[in-house]
């Protein structure tokens, strides 16, 4: 069993890094892209690709499908279900409900050997299942969660599935804040609660933006913490930045209650030169003169700091 200790934070960090260096090429090649949710979640999901979940392991880097249709009779197959634990009994699922993650998401999965860097050749492809925003056929995406705010209702049917059949893996949902000032999140948190879903875990980026700019000005959803609480969730409340608060987080006792974790982020965090963009960080875009060009060598700058 890995021993989540400060040498295994260290790896951490250092995959986080890498996504974040990972996220920032992209975003330059591609003259935009979702870069602040690499910032504020780098370490988050690196953790958990990292040892926190129990997920099998692969034989070798694996590489994304091409797409291969609407899911259906003639086209069953799930494929990005197979970077995280391909269905197998006794191992843990993931969700990702902010699909605009799913950059984030690929890079993690590179940086933790599970998914072949040469698969984002085809990102933002037409024909690719390697897409800009991810659904059930892309890389460690096991459903598509559509609008914001339904992530948590797939993993809750998730999680009740696999108790009904007796399983013992969890099901991660990882959320962003925005999304939980939907409704149907909120409703959908009731019914874990009442159904007693403590297989169930929420992983939140409580990064304080949302695609309109700053959450709270929008609809203030604090304090957050008390009403996971208020709702029958267990929560417990950390640095998101910090792996080792985040393991000890997962062994919060919860029996009979689904687990939150709050995870208060930077969404400029190790790029402080984001921080000439707020409120607006949901999406980087080139508009100003001269403002790819400044980026692009701003990434070179890091890449060569970093030995890439």
């Amino acid at each position: 069993m890995r021993k989540f200790d400060r040498l295994w934070a260290g790896e951490v960090d250092r995959i986080a890094q890498g996504v974040r260096l990972r996220v920032f090429q992209h975003t330059v090649e591609q003259r935009g892209g979702y870069l602040s949710q690499a910032c504020s979640s780098g370490q988050i999901l690196g953790a958990l690709y990292h040892g926190l979940m129990h997920l099998p392991p692969v034989d070798a880097p694996l590489l994304p499908d091409p797409w291969s249709g609407v899911p259906g009779p003639e086209h069953p197959a799930r494929t990005g279900i197979k970077f995280n634990s391909n269905g197998l009994p006794g191992y843990d699922r993931f969700v990702l409900s902010p699909a605009q993650y799913a950059l984030v998401l690929y890079a993690v999965l590179i940086e933790t050997g599970r998914m072949d860097e040469h698969g984002m050749k085809d990102y933002n492809q037409d024909g690719s299942s390697v897409e800009m925003i991810g659904a059930e056929h892309s890389p460690g995406m096991e459903v598509t969660t559509g609008s914001l705010g339904q992530g948590i209702s797939q993993a809750s049917g998730i999680a009740m599935a696999l108790g009904l059949k007796g399983e013992t893996g969890r099901v991660f949902v990882f959320l962003s804040d925005g999304e939980c000032q939907s409704g149907e999140f909120w409703e959908a948190l009731q019914a874990a609660s009442f159904h007693k879903q403590d297989n169930l875990i929420l992983i939140v980026d409580r990064n304080g933006c949302q695609c309109d700019g700053v959450m709270d000005p929008v609809m203030n959803i604090e304090p957050f913490d008390d009403r996971f609480r208020a709702f029958g969730c267990a929560c417990v409340r950390i640095t998101g930045h910090d792996p080792l608060a985040l393991a000890a987080a997962l062994e919060t006792p919860h029996e009979g209650k689904p687990l939150a974790v709050v995870c208060d982020t930077d969404p400029c965090y190790q790029m402080e030169f984001l921080r000439e963009r707020h409120p607006k960080f949901h999406y980087i875009r080139f508009t100003q003169t001269g403002q790819w060009e400044d980026y692009r060598d701003r990434y070179e700058a890091m890449a060569k700091e970093a030995g890439k």
